[in-house]
């Protein structure tokens, strides 16, 4: 299936079927087969069947252009195009907080390189700032299997300083001094709730 974003360019998948598939076989591949969404996805969902907050991934707006019907009952989407472009990847509240948060990885093992961010995300994030948002981003460093949050203040003050001609991406030694690693668990597997108690108090 063909997917385009609202300027055209084409979706590509972060992994093909065939590289997820042979992920998932790999026992070296964290010995679970899971990406940071899925990841997320379930510790969201064990946030909200033990009544912790409710926080969901956002859906995205898809417009369907060619629709193949290999059989009566059954529909195939050829092509689509995303109709809006995406602000960040999950919402919700936590104790009376509106929650809003992004979701990144990246093989580098040096830096975390900010391309992986758009411009309207970054300025999606100021607004939840501005309204007494709790907002941040989850990073990953796949290589090393770490996970930090980050807070989007901190995020902004580094995308500024490439706005301003500074380095295109986030040294490994300024995630570890300025974001929050958040230990792996089994349920749930990225706890950052522990990290937003730890940070606002709540």
């Amino acid at each position: 299936m063909n997917i385009h974003y609202p300027n055209g360019r084409k979706f590509m998948s972060p992994l093909s079927t065939s590289q997820t598939v042979k992920a998932r076989k790999d026992p070296t591949y964290s010995n679970r087969g899971m990406t940071l969404e899925e990841d997320l996805n379930e510790t969201n969902d064990y946030y909200l069947l033990n009544n912790i907050a409710v926080i969901h991934k956002k859906p995205t707006p898809v417009q369907i252009v060619e629709v193949n019907y290999p059989k009566r009952s059954a529909a195939v989407i050829k092509e689509a195009y995303f109709k809006q472009a995406s602000t960040t990847d999950y919402n919700g509240v936590y104790k009376g907080k509106y929650i809003d948060f992004e979701a990144k990885e990246t093989k580098n093992t040096t830096s975390f390189p900010l391309q992986n961010f758009h411009d309207h995300q970054i300025q999606h994030m100021r607004k939840v700032i501005q309204q007494g948002g709790i907002c941040f981003v989850i990073l990953r460093f796949s290589s090393t299997e770490e996970v930090f949050l980050l807070e989007a203040e901190q995020l902004l003050s580094y995308w500024e300083r490439m706005i301003e001609g500074g380095r295109k991406s986030i040294t490994k030694e300024e995630v570890l001094s300025t974001a929050h690693l958040i230990s792996l668990g089994f349920r749930p597997r990225i706890d950052y709730i522990k990290i937003i108690d730890y940070l606002y108090h709540l």
